[in-house]
């Protein structure tokens, strides 16, 4: 096969990376994608580190047995925990890209003063975003929190309702989060609660989603190893859960209408 006709790899803990896909295909429709949920073991937010790695490593084996030639870690707990493994392991075989990087470049290009970061536990507790943020822009100041009730709140469809607007309210009232320009969604699930999040704000600060960030950079790094799919002809998406749930299917019809071929995939056994 034209290595440029080869699939790009996208995986998650469910959902979230949902909201990265959609980005690609909006970017790089030509590109093909293999999906996978990781949804058996969400959330990956309170998984150790080493958990996450082996996590990571069987997914890729699998994304890879789909000929891909670009494995995304959509997903920040993951991109925080097996990124350097993936691609010390993997290289010469697909290239990597995580999440968080492009967003920390982004980041640094604008300027920022202070800018906040929410994430799950795993990804907080790494330090990978404030550390990264230092480096790239050590002039901006970072506070990072930990949300772990909103990839369950989201994962379990309560968006839109006076539940998840009383989590968010709570989470984002932290007095750390008042003086801040922008406001890092360090979860690619939680862009589907983003409006609700910029409201809280009154919109008054940049609310940093990855998902575009992230297709931007795939996109360069495709045309830089000439791995840009040019033709107009190609195949069909396919997706993968470890785990099926209704929930994944309804969000994932809402991001890619009827255009969905999802397959349960028990990969752990």
């Amino acid at each position: 096969m034209d290595n440029r006709r080869r699939p790009i790899g996208v995986f998650d803990s469910g959902v979230g990376g949902l909201t990265v896909a959609s980005a690609i295909k909006q970017i790089l429709p030509n590109e093909n994608i293999v999906y996978f949920g990781d949804t058996a073991h969400l959330p990956y937010g309170d998984k150790s580190a080493e958990a996450i790695k082996g996590y990571s490593h069987r997914i890729t084996e699998f994304l890879l047995g789909y000929d891909a030639k670009m494995i995304l870690i959509a997903c920040n707990s993951a991109s925080a925990s097996a990124y350097e493994s993936l691609k010390e392991t993997y290289s010469g075989r697909a290239e990597i890209l995580d999440v968080i990087n492009p967003v920390v470049d982004y980041i640094a290009n604008k300027g920022f003063h202070s800018v906040g970061v929410i994430g799950t536990k795993r990804t907080i507790s790494s330090g990978t975003y404030s550390d990264k943020i230092g480096t790239a822009a050590s002039g901006t100041k970072v506070f990072s929190m930990a949300t772990p009730l909103f990839v369950p709140m989201i994962e379990e469809g309560f968006i839109f309702d006076d539940i998840s607007n009383a989590i968010i309210r709570t989470y984002l009232s932290d007095p750390g989060l008042s003086n801040i320009e922008a406001l890092i969604l360090g979860c690619t699930h939680y862009p589907i609660i983003r409006n609700q999040i910029s409201k809280f704000f009154n919109f008054n600060i940049e609310v940093v989603d990855s998902a575009r960030i992230v297709a931007v950079r795939l996109r360069e790094m495709l045309e830089s190893e000439s791995l840009l799919n040019d033709s107009s002809s190609r195949g069909k998406d396919l997706f993968f859960v470890s785990d099926y749930t209704e929930y994944f299917e309804k969000i994932a019809r809402m991001f890619f209408e009827g255009n969905l071929d999802l397959k349960r995939a028990d990969i752990w056994t």
